[in-house]
């Protein structure tokens, strides 16, 4: 698989880009600021519908233009397909797929498979829980599209619920009876959609595991520390423990115990107390957990391992991902940055950013574009 052409149209600081890529390593150098990241960031989110610089579409269009233009020509088995998403901040964003519009952008998701590592991916090892939920909720979708209705289903609902619940603590704290009628109704939404999402989950961390203890020896130094991932869940663990129980009616009826004892606590507070939205994803060094113990140096092939253990993954699936590099070398020493050049080579298409073409080692020459505020064109 892999993007033979893309087409940007007041898409960040480009007025219009018409960029021709090839099978192989594909290397974008200019300065910071020039518009490197604009690209790959333009690449994934015609995969992913989803920026990994931003939470929301408005930044993603030009300043002083309504709406941005992204168009990819992917080639996947020797077919080709188009891929177009129209941005409109405000309103509902619009797809084509073979120059046919479709209903919801997300019945694009899966035409074009992507993999990005990028600078902002540090706080998978080192931020909060939410960076680790999304980086497994985007790895469900980019392997089965279907759970991009199913976090979205869940999501809504979790809002509808919160709202209720804190209408009702509102109502309990001026001593007045909460109207919780509606509770019972949110709760086996709540139930049927998480247990979904949990399920989806915990199969991913088993299938991730190894791949990631697998990728991070490859990348670190040599002697380096074994590394392992575990799912935390916000239920108790059932017997046999939780990465066990991915059985769907196990896991509803966990969540719904749990929804029923905590019910008062939960008007309290005004916040739905326990669900995926509250779970993480525990990364560990040896025996210690990486982000409170991890150097600068090791939370970094943290990182790559999981984007790395992500690549491996979806190409066991069928149809290798498109790789995207964003200043990635700048960050390694020169060990990790040529056994990671050593690990990428190989991929159908890579897309690697750098300010200077001394960052990128040289087993990676390929194709070269100078990036410019003004435009890209071929070095």
């Amino acid at each position: 698989m892999y993007v033979r052409r893309l087409s940007l149209v007041d898409f960040r600081s480009y007025p219009r880009v018409e960029l021709a890529l090839d099978p192989g390593t594909t290397l974008l150098i200019g300065p910071n600021g020039a518009g490197k990241t604009n690209v790959v960031e333009a690449i994934d989110f015609l995969a992913s519908l989803r920026s990994h610089r931003v939470a929301t579409d408005a930044p993603l269009v030009r300043h002083g233009a309504e709406q941005a233009v992204v168009r990819g020509e992917v080639v996947r088995d020797g077919r080709e397909l188009l891929v177009e998403i129209e941005i409109c901040p405000g309103r509902a964003n619009r797809a084509r797929l073979g120059r046919s519009p479709v209903s919801r952008p997300r019945e694009v998701l899966g035409a074009l498979r992507t993999v990005l590592f990028a600078p902002e991916d540090l706080a998978l090892v080192k931020g909060e829980p939410g960076e680790r939920r999304r980086f497994l909720d985007d790895l469900l979708v980019a392997r089965s599209p279907r759970f991009a209705g199913v976090r979205a289903d869940y999501d809504r609902v979790l809002k509808q619920r919160n709202a209720l619940l804190k209408t009702a603590g509102a109502a309990r704290r001026s001593g007045r009876s909460g109207d919780l009628r509606t509770l019972d109704a949110w709760d086996g939404h709540l139930i049927r959609h998480g247990a979904e999402l949990l399920a989806g989950r915990l199969e991913l961390v088993e299938s991730l595991r190894p791949l990631v203890d697998k990728s991070y020896g490859a990348v670190a130094a040599q002697g380096a520390s074994t590394v392992t991932i575990d799912y935390r869940a916000s239920l108790p663990d059932p017997p046999g423990g939780m990465e066990r129980a991915t059985d769907r009616d196990t896991l509803a009826a966990a969540l719904g115990t749990e929804l029923i004892r905590l019910r008062s606590a939960e008007v309290d507070r005004g916040v739905s107390l326990v669900g995926p939205h509250r779970d993480d994803l525990v990364l560990s060094l040896g025996p210690l957990p990486a982000r409170g113990f991890a150097s600068h140096g090791e939370a970094w092939s943290y990182a790559l391992a999981l984007r790395l253990a992500s690549y491996d993954l979806l190409r066991a699936d069928g149809g290798e991902p498109v790789l995207l590099l964003d200043d990635v070398f700048a960050e390694l020493d020169s060990g990790r940055r040529s056994r990671l050049a050593e690990l990428v080579g190989g991929a159908e298409q890579l897309v690697v950013t750098a300010a200077v073409p001394d960052d990128v080692p040289p087993a990676l020459s390929g194709v070269r574009y100078d990036v410019t505020g003004g435009g890209v064109r071929h070095g």
